[in-house]
This record gives C-alpha cells, structure tokens and sequence, in this order.
C-alpha cells in the first residue's frame, strides 16, 4: 500500500497515473484512492483526480475510487483505511492512496499506507518552511517532481539537510528521487526506489511491525469513532442545541457539562450497539472472504 501526499499542484495524480502505468505493463492489478478536497461552503467536491487519470479508466485491471474528504482533516478521509481495506481483500496487488494537497501537519496517511512519498516541487517556500513542514517527517521517499524547474537542486539540498538533524529509528535513510512526472522522467527510478524499501523492510524484519503499528493506530481511531455514533445516537439533535445555547450564553460550564454527559451515557444501549455493529462487520467478512480474488502473485504459485 503506497501512500503519495504533497502539496497543492506537486503532480500528485500524474504521478500516480504514472505509476498505475508501469505496474499494469508488469501484469499487476492496481487499486486507486483518490481523496479530493470538500468545500466548505457547498459540501461538493470537484473530484479532479479523475480528470488525469482518464486512459486508465477502461482498464479492467485498475479500479480507482475518488472520495472527498467531508471535512475530515489530515488529508484523508474518514472512509479511506475501510476503502482500502476492502480493495486489499479483493486481491488487487498494489493499492495506491493519493491524499488532498496538504500543508504543513496532514499526517494521516502515514497511519495507512506501508510506504509514503512525500513529493516537493521548486519554489514552494524557503528552507524554514521546509523545516516547520509535518510532512517532511514521514517520508520513505522523497520525490522531487519537475525537477527540470529552476531551484530543483536547491530543494535536493534543504532536504539532505534535513535528514543530518535526526536518524530515523528504523536506519532508513530516505531516497530523493528527481522526476518529471508529466514525461514519465525518473519513473524508472521511483520504482526501483520503492522496491528496493521494501526489500529493507523485509530484510530488516520490519514489514510485519510497521503494520502492527498502523493496525494500532487504526484500531484506537475506528473505535473512537464507533464510540462517537453510539454516544451521538443517545442525545437528540434538540438536546444538543440546548446545551450548546446554555454553553454560548455562559450559563453553563462545557467541561462540567460534558462530564454530566458521559455520566447518562447508558453501558446497556452501548453494548447493544456493539453487538449489533459486530454482527453487521462479521457478516461483510465473510462475504468478501468468500469472494476473494487471488493476487497475481498467488496465481503464479498455484500455476
């Protein structure tokens, strides 16, 4: 699972066309997540992803599901990780997460994807901007896209600056990799680059712990939110505003209030629900189970 963020207008979704490209020349089947930005004032989203992506729309071997983020921070959405999850069931051999332009501190997807590149282009700020950039912690890789852009070399240099503060845990020391995303330049390159991570991720005993990590992150979030609907289903739509008007009118207190809240939370309708949600999941299981696909790689053991 390939994670690609970045900023605004870096070349994103080419990239990931590009790359959808090449893998599908190798015989692998490739899944697409495409996560757009929701306007705050309208509720839609333009969905432009799938504007760059058009020639790999008629190719059976490439499902591409676009989303917005419906007001989700940290480049992604809510639904993101339970689309993936559900591509990763249907057999796809590489799943490729394409998050909104992000700034500074849009981190999510390092909880989801097993690799994150992390692309730059020319003239999006001075090195301090790059030093205060979230992002720039989390990549496996960097990509820096129109490198035929004056300032490329700069941005080579800030970064390898960067990586002489501080070693990564794990020893991995990320790639820069120069592209030109819009010719299919450095293509080649990017791909041996994340072959060769994963390569060291296994080597290194370290594929099965990143994992474990992500699942664990992911675990505390989906149950934060499953608690979130149960406790929301129990309070009105009325009740709320109520508490809210009181709030805002400074007649109550809002930590007070809220532990008021939790307090009437019944334990009896919660676990009702969780049953209930846990029945729901069990089913779907096992219908995607059922209907697993193998992946390409599997089907070369069974020739």
């Amino acid at each position: 699972m390939v994670g690609v963020t970045g900023a605004p207008g870096a070349g994103k979704s080419t990239l990931v066309d590009q790359l959808a490209k090449h893998y599908r020349q190798e015989g692998r089947t490739v899944g697409i997540i495409a996560v757009d930005p929701t306007s705050p004032y309208s509720g839609g989203a333009i969905l432009g992803d799938r504007i760059r992506m058009q020639e790999r729309f008629c190719d059976p071997g490439i499902f591409i599901r676009s989303m917005a983020t419906r007001g989700s921070l940290g480049g992604l959405a809510r639904a993101t990780g339970d689309v993936a999850t559900v591509l990763d069931a249907s057999g796809h051999d590489l799943i490729m997460i394409e998050t909104v332009g992000v700034g500074q501190d849009e981190i999510d997807i390092v909880r989801l994807a097993d690799v994150t590149i992390v692309m730059l282009v020319p003239g999006m700020g001075d090195d301090v901007q790059s030093i205060k950039a979230g992002i720039m912690e989390i990549a496996d890789i960097f990509v820096v896209n129109k490198s035929d852009w004056a300032g490329a070399e700069r941005v080579e240099a800030e970064i390898r600056a960067l990586q002489s503060l501080a070693v990564r845990s794990d020893g991995w020391t990320p790639p820069i990799v120069k592209t030109i995303a819009s010719e299919g330049k450095g293509l080649s390159d990017l791909v041996a680059t994340l072959a060769q991570y994963r390569a060291y991720l296994e080597q290194a005993n370290l594929a099965l712990e990143h994992k474990r990590q992500n699942w664990q992150e992911r675990l505390l979030e989906m149950l934060r939110d499953r608690l979130f609907e149960m406790v929301h289903r129990q309070f009105s739509d009325g009740t709320m505003a109520r508490y809210a008007t009181e709030v805002a009118e400074h007649k109550r207190d809002p930590y007070t209030l809220v532990e008021e809240l939790a307090a009437r939370v019944r334990p009896g309708d919660m676990g009702a629900a969780v049953a209930k949600q846990n029945a729901a999941t069990t089913r779907t299981a096992s219908r995607i189970g059922t209907r697993r696909r193998p992946r390409a790689r599997d089907r070369k053991h069974d020739v």
